[in-house]
């Protein structure tokens, strides 16, 4: 999470701590309780390469799934991974899917942008609002 945290400073205000570590991710200990939140780590060869949270959300009008957080290292982009891991996430929870990011986060709003299209055949739909681009679909 660390290294998550690292990468991602680069698009919002974190900081280092008096420890030299980023602070701990709000409520992480729930992906493991909540029946709502799925937490999955990516293994390559047996070593740890990454991770994504995924989230049901459960609105009076609609319900949907969500990827909180995504990660693969660094050292693991650009060989398919996180497209694979991706498209995985997709078919473990089947449904309506909305997949976020931030306005400034452009490397992530390309990857997204690119896996969904494949994934769903170019149906999808996207919105902005409030500082963040949301593509829709169902899987």
């Amino acid at each position: 999470m660390q290294y998550y945290f690292y990468d991602f400073s680069e698009f919002v205000e974190a900081h280092l701590e008096e420890d030299g570590r980023f602070g701990e991710y709000p409520n992480l200990d729930h992906y493991w309780i909540e029946q709502t939140k799925f937490p999955y780590l990516v293994e390559i060869d047996g070593r740890y390469a990454g991770f994504s949270l995924v989230r049901l959300i459960e609105e009076e009008e609609k319900g949907y799934y969500s990827i909180a957080e995504f990660f693969i290292m660094k050292k693991y982009r650009r060989f398919g991974i996180g497209k694979q891991v991706a498209t995985e996430m997709f078919h473990l929870h089947r449904g309506n899917w909305e997949v976020f990011q931030l306005e400034k986060n452009q490397p992530a709003q390309h990857f997204w942008r690119n896996v969904i299209d494949k994934y769903t055949k170019g149906k999808y739909t996207e919105r902005y609002e409030n500082g963040r681009y949301t593509q829709v679909f169902s899987s």
